[in-house]
């Protein structure tokens, strides 16, 4: 399918109302600008069509690989960028701003299957799988959520069985992203004593497919789809042998949490920055409607919002590259970034009036995208159950 290039001038400007550059080092905007330009150039002008049409576009894999926005926290000798936290989060936020489905796409990349095979994998599988999935020869998945079991993953039904020179892998994954043109997925399952493991499960095994989601009205541009298992054979070797129980996916999904928390904020400053320019050029009654009260509050609250969000990633960063982050932080600030994101979506929608519902502007699609990000990698209500849990010592959702 081939995509239709919108005839418009990208000129999106990045808020920085408290100087937040100022704590950036060099290196930070040199990748900032690298990847906005990336976006600017790859995604913006083809991301209306994409999702209209409810299309991924394959060739962004490859792309996303030569600009380094797959594993960019993993050490440069597996191929990744060897970069800190607070970089990763500048990515993640630059390619949101361009699509949260996008987005989704390098994220689970990262943090969700080269993240798992780096911290739990072996030095066999590092070398054999890293270098390929970080430059977009190899996409990969990650297989948790279960038709009956999502917030609740403790619950899975896949399990595996030892067959001697071999595992046996039967269940079914749902909700997974990239999973219908992964060549790998990175899948947990139980083994016969109830533990949690990890199993890479590649394309081509027997009994493995991956039945694609139609009829989103989210994340149009992104593939979701199952995984399905059906007496997969699964070589031993294919175990991640570094870490197993419930642990082991969890510590996966605060770096992909961590990345949600900037991106989401991208897609805040997108819909800011088409509010802003289109209330002053929008004329109402002789004058731009920028002019008016009400319009200046509605961008006030957004300025405001987007700022406090930028120092608590920019805090949350620092924690992270010093190991000292914890799960309810990273919760957070997903939870906030995403709230604040769909606030602001629909409030720059209505400053741009009828044309806020036409693909000629962002809000639109922001908004459906941010729909499934308030739910997926935890809810907005299981986010504020674990930070109920840190400060009463009581977990409420057991």
């Amino acid at each position: 399918m081939s995509a239709e290039k919108r005839n418009f001038v990208d000129e999106f400007e990045s808020p920085d109302f408290y100087a937040l550059d100022d704590l950036l080092t060099e290196e930070h905007k040199l990748i900032r600008s690298s990847v906005r330009d990336f976006v600017k150039k790859e995604i913006t002008p083809y991301i209306e069509d994409w999702a209209e049409k409810n299309h991924f576009p394959e060739e962004i894999v490859k792309k996303f690989g030569e600009v380094g926005a797959f594993g960019p926290t993993i050490p440069t000798e597996y191929g990744g960028g060897g970069l800190d936290y607070t970089s990763y989060g500048l990515i993640m936020q630059e390619v949101e701003r361009g699509d949260s489905g996008m987005r989704s796409t390098a994220s689970v990349q990262g943090s969700l299957v080269m993240y798992p095979i780096y911290a739990y994998g072996s030095e066999e599988q590092k070398k054999k799988y890293l270098p390929k999935l970080a430059s977009g020869e190899m996409l990969g998945c990650f297989g948790l959520t279960e038709p009956n079991h999502g917030s609740n993953p403790s619950g899975m039904e896949t399990h595996f069985k030892d067959k001697g020179d071999h595992y046996l892998l039967n269940g079914a994954k749902m909700w997974i992203s990239n999973s219908p043109y992964a060549d790998v997925a990175v899948v947990w399952a139980k083994n016969e004593e109830g533990r949690i493991h990890g199993l890479i499960v590649e394309r081509g095994m027997e009994g493995f497919s991956t039945p694609e989601t139609h009829g989103k009205w989210s994340l149009r541009a992104s593939c979701t789809g199952e995984l399905v298992f059906s007496d997969v054979k699964v070589p031993k070797e294919n175990l991640l042998p570094g870490k197993s129980g419930l642990g082991a996916p969890m510590g996966c999904l605060d770096k992909a949490r961590y990345g949600i928390a900037w991106g989401a904020i991208g897609a805040a400053m997108d819909c800011y920055d088409s509010a802003k320019r289109y209330s002053l050029e929008r004329v109402q009654f002789g004058k731009p409607i920028g002019a008016f009260q009400l319009v200046q509050k509605k961008l006030s609250e957004m300025l405001t919002e987007i700022t406090k969000a930028q120092l608590l990633n920019w805090k949350l960063g620092k924690m992270m590259d010093e190991g000292k982050a914890t799960t309810s932080q990273i919760s957070m600030a997903k939870r906030n970034s995403v709230e604040v994101a769909l606030n602001i979506a629909r409030e720059a929608r209505q400053i741009h009036g009828g044309m806020g519902i036409t693909g000629e502007y962002p809000m639109m699609r922001h908004m459906m995208n941010l729909e499934s990000v308030v739910t997926y990698e935890g809810t907005h209500d299981i986010h504020l159950l674990i930070l109920g849990a840190e400060i009463t010592g009581i977990p409420a959702f057991k």
